[in-house]
């Protein structure tokens, strides 16, 4: 059966863009393939509070993606929260939370949070609260996103990722047969990448 592999980071702003056409296209393809999950790691570990010029990148990013998807941003998350440029923390996070069946629902915690309630998901702290809130213990999740054997399944995971024909984040890439195609994300037409789809089954 053909796979189509989903290439995200929890914190990339872009994939929250593309939250609501990927589901489209995700509940059209049904079960006529495999889905997979796949997180990419954005930006490694750091206490480092994020450069300015990196905040003021990501949001003109945040401001562009709201203009052309009319994604809604809290902008307020760049004057209240202490950036850094860290997401392998909610990588991790959704790693513990897939062990649960819960790698979707911890997603779109995380992207919430950031991306609406203006809190920060490189912070351990946030991230135990939204498992928390996704019916996750909270004192076991503490312990295993900071596990080494977490740790290494992201490592491995990103090694998987940089493998594949992938352009940044959201990408898509279609497995069949063995042969490995990477399928151009649109970010508000989810026919058009569906026709893309089917027509390599």
């Amino acid at each position: 059966m053909a796979k189509l592999i989903y290439v995200y980071d929890p914190m990339c702003s872009w994939c929250w863009g593309y939250r609501e056409t990927w589901l489209k296209l995700k509940a059209a393809l049904g079960d006529k393939l495999a889905i997979e999950y796949k997180v990419g790691g954005l930006a490694p570990d750091s206490d480092e509070p994020m450069p300015k010029e990196m905040q003021q990148f990501l949001q003109q990013t945040w401001q562009r993606i709201e203009q052309q998807l009319g994604t809604p941003f809290n902008h307020e998350f760049w004057h209240t929260a202490q950036p850094r440029r860290s997401t392998y923390p909610a990588c991790r996070a959704v790693l513990v939370a897939r062990q649960y069946n819960k790698e979707h629902e911890m997603l779109y915690a995380i992207q919430k949070a950031y991306y609406l309630n203006a809190q920060n998901p490189s912070d351990i702290s946030t991230l135990a609260s939204l498992a928390e809130q996704i019916g996750l213990e909270k004192n076991a999740f503490i312990h295993e996103i900071e596990s080494e054997k977490i740790n290494s399944l992201l490592m491995a995971e990103i090694n998987q990722a940089r493998s594949l024909p992938i352009q940044g984040f959201p990408s898509l890439v279609l497995e069949n047969k063995g042969l490995y195609a990477a399928i151009p994300v649109n970010y508000q037409d989810w026919q058009s990448t569906y026709q893309q789809i089917t027509s390599h089954i």
